[in-house]
């Protein structure tokens, strides 16, 4: 069996659907529908069971899965709202949550490989290379995935079994409709483009140009494909960044998406100021480390990417069997 949690969400139902396409079917789904189309994203998915994830937590502290066969577990599920601010809520979810699955498979020496976040360089001032010496948090969804990272490094010297962090950086691709406000600029820019004909991107900031921010965007079957590799390769513990390495700036996106409509144009908004001091305006993740362990998979150019993702969008955006 293999545990999926988050796995009716963007990243996980991702994973899963790559499972899917190489066999794997006994799958345990873990995540938390709530009262909106997230289900939507398991239609096209072949799993044997789901559970909520407050049941799953529960099941785990009571021994329910103590002994079961577990091949390994893929934690993708938490509270990625850069704007929630409840402080305590975050921590539970995101830290606590992610603290009792690292045990239990640390105990059972089960691989474990989980999402951390490029968030967690901060403004990224210090640069993007794995640890402290660049790590920051701008916002509590931040810290709470490099509270873990922390956590976890403190665990590594003695851990018997794999345990994998990866620092996601700006993934995009299917099956994020569901993250509204928090979904990738690319499906952002695409349905601004099909609904209004033009796309909104913001002024320029802290020296930036107009749409001139440049982020390192990473497809998420890249990002799938990096999971993978580590747990199939049975690759060295430790926390490693998920980028492609390159920077793009949100123009070259937009400019790629208007390519596809054959359409268009950009209009510049104002930067909001609930976001300044709060934003990362560049980050291009150091591969060195990924590498180091021995990854060469390569990683889908941008253009291929959008284009690629604007199609399946064209086609209703969900997964099918």
């Amino acid at each position: 069996m293999i545990i999926v949690t988050g796995g009716a969400g963007f990243i996980g139902s991702n994973i899963v659907k790559t499972l899917n396409e190489e066999g794997y079917e006994e799958i345990l789904i873990v995540d938390d529908l709530g009262t909106g189309e997230k289900f939507k994203n398991l239609i096209g998915l072949k799993y044997f069971d789901y559970r909520h994830k407050d049941d799953f937590l529960r099941d785990i502290e009571e021994g329910l899965y103590d002994g079961a066969n577990i091949d390994a577990v893929f934690h993708e599920g938490a509270c990625s709202d850069t704007m929630e601010y409840d402080c305590n809520f975050m921590m539970e979810t995101n830290y606590e949550y992610s603290k009792t699955l690292l045990h239990f498979c640390l105990d059972r020496r089960i691989p474990f490989l989980y999402a951390s976040s490029a968030s967690t360089y901060g403004s990224g001032k210090n640069g993007f290379i794995e640890g402290d010496q660049c790590e920051d948090a701008l916002n509590i969804y931040a810290f709470s995935k490099l509270a873990f990272d922390r956590y976890v490094r403190q665990m590594l010297p003695e851990a018997k079994s794999q345990v994998v962090g990866l620092k996601y950086f700006n993934v995009y691709g299917p099956q994020e409709h569901h993250k509204g406000k928090m979904a990738s600029i690319v499906y952002q820019l695409y349905n601004q483009m099909k609904s209004n004909g033009y796309v909104k991107l913001f002024k320029g900031i802290d020296g930036y140009a107009d749409g001139e921010q440049l982020r390192d965007f990473v497809y998420v079957k890249d990002l799938v494909k990096v999971n993978l590799w580590f747990w199939k390769n049975n690759a060295p513990s430790g926390i490693y960044n998920c980028g492609t390495g390159k920077a793009h700036t949100f123009k070259a996106v937009a400019e790629t998406i208007i390519a596809h409509f054959n359409k268009g144009r950009i209009e510049y908004i104002d930067f909001p100021e609930v976001l300044k001091g709060k934003y990362q305006n560049y980050t291009q993740a150091d591969l060195a480390k990924l590498e180091a362990a021995g990854y060469d998979g390569g990683f889908y150019s941008l253009e291929d990417a959008v284009r690629e993702y604007c199609e399946f969008l064209d086609a209703g955006g969900y997964f099918t069997r």
